[in-house]
């Protein structure tokens, strides 16, 4: 009879962000939005898209600044039309 030579999957590792993951453990999540001692990077929020309110009145600017404070504070990318009614309703505007 033939003799079948069963190895074990060696464990995956990486050195540098110091996780080991085993054949059949739960995939280890790192959290790369913080330090390596868990505090929040320097510099503040990251943004995808770069705020320009240079060619917009100064009331457009007013309403962009607190569309995007609004955001920031609420830990969203998008807000809909009775969010961004609310926004403009705090700004004082009423119909």
């Amino acid at each position: 009879m033939s003799e079948q030579i069963h190895s074990e999957p060696s464990p995956v590792t990486n050195a540098s962000e110091g996780f080991c993951v085993s054949p059949g453990d739960p995939p280890v999540f790192i959290d790369r939005r913080k330090n390596r001692d868990g505090t929040p990077p320097a510099g503040g929020e990251r943004r995808q898209f770069g705020n320009s309110y240079a060619g917009l009145s100064p009331e457009a600017q007013e309403l962009g600044r607190a569309v995007d404070a609004y955001k920031l504070q609420h830990h969203r990318r998008f807000i809909n039309y009775e969010e961004l009614l609310a926004v403009i309703k705090s700004l004082g505007y009423h119909k």
